[in-house]
C-alpha cells in the first residue's frame, strides 16, 4: 500500500475518532451535570441503570477511542518511516485488506492470532 493511500486511511478514520470522541465528552458533560443535580440515590433506583454505571461506560469508551487515536499517530509515524504496513513482530507485509478495516494494525494476521 502506497504512503498516499495509507494517510488517506489514516486520516478518514481519524476523523471517525474526532467525531466520536466529541460525542462521549458531550455525554460526558451531560452526565456530570446530571450528576451534580441529582438528589435522589440513583444506586438503589429500579427504574434503570445509573448514572454512575453510565459514567463508567462512556468513560470506557473515551479511553478506548483515546487510545485508538494514539494508534493513528503511531501510524502516521510508521508511514513517515517507511514502515507502514510492515509486521513489528515477523517484518512480512501485512495484508491491505487487514489495513483497510485496522489502518494502525501493528501486526500480520498471522501474529495478531
Amino acid at each position: 500500500m502506497d504512503a498516499d493511500t495509507a494517510m488517506r486511511m489514516l486520516d478518514d478514520r481519524e476523523r471517525e475518532v474526532v467525531h466520536r470522541l466529541t460525542r462521549l465528552l458531550d455525554d460526558e458533560a451531560s452526565l456530570r451535570h446530571d450528576r451534580a443535580d441529582a438528589i435522589a440515590d440513583d444506586e438503589h433506583d429500579p427504574e434503570g441503570s445509573t448514572l454512575s454505571g453510565e459514567w463508567a461506560q462512556v468513560d470506557a469508551l473515551r479511553r478506548g477511542a483515546e487510545a485508538e487515536s494514539a494508534e493513528i499517530s503511531a501510524a502516521r509515524e510508521r508511514v513517515a518511516f517507511g514502515t507502514f504496513g510492515t509486521c513489528e513482530n515477523c517484518g512480512r507485509p501485512i495484508a491491505d485488506a487487514r489495513l483497510e478495516v485496522l489502518p494502525f494494525a501493528r501486526r500480520c494476521i498471522s501474529c495478531a492470532a
